[in-house]
């Protein structure tokens, strides 16, 4: 939990509930502790390389209404790059066309990510302050984000300042397998299967020439 996490986490609301359950004593210290220290919290090397191996995360906003809104967000490992230490950003692919995070942003520029390992079962949440940046505003910005081996269209860049993260427990994270995870795994049994083919067919065709 990096030193702001609770500051920003940890509300009136959420206290009362954590003083029910007994655990406000634990935590009222770290929001404390980050209280009493001014600035935002910087990345370290392992949310750096955690952050550099994913391909996808989900990205909370809210609405004028007050209510959130949640958005899976996905590309090739590494579209989530981290700028510098206290910046995250990625390209924003052309999708359906509703804008809803992309709208939700113009009116408060505060988001949540939420970033997965599932095959470690590992989390990352983070909360921050976003920037939505077009092609019109810069850009350069938008080409370096671009991936020439992805076929998508960048409709903007979304730079996200770091206020906070915290490394969520492992419980109840469902271990889950991508393609590309499993096909190391895969590609000997595929190879083992071609050869038991090929090794049956030949076995077929001696038999067959002695009848």
């Amino acid at each position: 939990m990096s030193k702001h996490y609770g500051a920003t986490a940890f509300t009136d609301a959420v206290r009362g509930v954590q003083r029910h359950h007994g655990s406000d004593a634990f935590y009222d210290r770290k929001r404390v502790q980050g209280k009493a220290v001014p600035g935002t919290d910087a990345l370290t090397e392992d949310e750096k390389d955690y952050l550099a191996q994913r391909d996808s995360f989900y990205l909370a906003t809210v609405s004028e209404t007050g209510w959130p809104y949640v958005q899976f967000r996905g590309g090739p490992a590494g579209f989530l790059r981290v700028v510098d230490d206290n910046t995250v950003g990625w390209a924003d692919f052309r999708g359906n066309l509703q804008y809803i995070s992309t709208g939700n942003l113009a009116g408060s520029d505060r988001v949540a990510l939420i970033v997965m390992d599932y095959v470690q079962q590992r989390r990352l949440k983070i909360f921050g302050r976003a920037r939505v940046v077009t092609a019109d505003d810069d850009p350069a910005l938008i080409d370096t984000f671009a991936d020439s081996d992805y076929e998508a269209t960048v409709e903007r860049v979304v730079l996200v300042t770091v206020e906070a993260f915290d490394w969520n427990c492992p419980q109840h994270i469902t271990a889950r397998f991508s393609a590309a995870e499993l096909e190391p795994h895969l590609a000997p049994l595929r190879r083992e299967l071609a050869d038991l083919r090929t090794e049956n067919a030949e076995l077929r065709r001696q038999l067959d020439g002695r009848k």
